[in-house]
């Protein structure tokens, strides 16, 4: 007996220290979002140039000396024989004014790791406007996408930011290489082509809210809790007072007119998807996915810049923010309460491998 007394206050010392600990990292992460950041700037990287370094670094150990020099002889022969051609067609484009003719098309690749509030958002927003800035007929746009969702207004802005393309006559492709769930759907489906990895997780189409409720335990130790409200639904469902069921029904309610807006905005971009099917709050893997038309095509990210770096230039870019070391540490600390939060909410629900 006192072995199962000495037990449970042990187990009850712990929880009590995750607790305190989840609590610290919440309000560190609630200080980090107060803090106003310094003035970005975009950082541009050719993705082609990268690609192209990394092939001759692997074929200077595979072929001799004699014939990397054909080779280079062989593609700085087309290369100029492709920038003459350019050449006249940039000049012929300058004569007749159209602007738009005169470069190659590029692609531009955009990453969007999303955490639990979509913060990431003031960063694509930067992009999107950079690339619309200077876009021209026949550029397109690649995202590498990876989140699992979180506030709906952060993700629905984020989705907004991409039909910004969408609307600039953009082609936009979409690349899930690990997971695009909930909210990361709602902003992959704005995508002309969606492209998935086999195993990245696909779909939860759905909505979710939950909260504790303490007005038991405060009854016991004769603890009041007043809230004062103008508005017969100002607050529905509350941690400290007494739930009643007009409550839950109305914020029930609410959840479930989200949850039809989500869909709404789905049927929009994807008419063809069965939404009865797939708008149960479950997730899919990729291939699993491409059977119910959630993707477009099972691929990584990697196979569409390999494939685009033959024939175009590839550019990365990424709005970066200099940040003070407090606040590098401070948002260091709120994307370990993200990650904590994250499995808490999730576990249980997806298979491990």
């Amino acid at each position: 007996m006192d072995f199962l007394f000495d037990y449970g206050l042990f187990l009850a010392k712990i929880a009590t220290v995750v607790i305190a600990i989840v609590s610290i990292l919440v309000l560190v992460k609630g200080l980090s979002g107060r803090q106003g950041g310094q003035k970005g700037e975009l950082e541009v990287t050719d993705l082609t140039e990268q690609y192209k370094n990394t092939v001759h670094q692997l074929e200077a150990h595979l072929y001799d000396k004699p014939l990397l020099k054909a080779r280079e002889k062989a593609s700085k022969k087309s290369d100029k024989e492709k920038n003459k051609a350019r050449q006249s067609e940039i000049k012929k484009a300058a004569k007749e004014g159209e602007l738009s003719q005169a470069r190659e098309p590029r692609l531009f690749v955009l990453d969007f790791h999303g955490s639990i509030d979509a913060r990431e958002v003031s960063a694509l927003r930067e992009e999107v406007s950079a690339i619309l800035a200077v876009a021209m007929e026949g550029d397109e746009v690649l995202l590498r996408l990876e989140t699992g969702g979180g506030m709906v207004h952060g993700y629905g802005l984020a989705s907004s930011q991409l039909d910004r393309l969408k609307s600039a006559g953009i082609t936009l492709t979409i690349a899930v290489d690990k997971v695009a769930a909930s909210g990361g759907y709602m902003m992959a489906c704005v995508a002309d082509k969606i492209i998935s990895a086999p195993f990245a997780v696909v779909g939860s189409i759905g909505v979710i809210a939950q909260l504790p409720n303490f007005n038991k335990v405060l009854k016991k130790h004769d603890i009041e809790f007043e809230q004062i409200t103008a508005g017969e639904f100002k607050r529905t469902l509350t941690m400290f007072g007494e739930n009643t069921d007009k409550a839950r029904d109305k914020f029930k309610s609410e959840i479930e007119e989200t949850h039809d807006l989500f869909k709404q905005f789905i049927a929009e971009h994807r008419p063809a998807l069965d939404l009865g099917a797939v708008a149960t709050g479950e997730h899919w893997f990729g291939k699993q996915a491409l059977a119910l038309g959630l993707v477009d095509e099972i691929g990584t990210s990697d196979d569409v810049i390999a494939a685009a770096c033959q024939d175009r230039e590839v550019l990365a870019v990424r709005y970066v923010q200099r940040k003070k070391l407090a606040e590098k540490l401070a948002g260091a600390t709120g994307e370990a309460a993200d990650s904590l939060l994250l499995k808490w909410i999730s576990r249980g629900q997806r298979p491990i491998v």
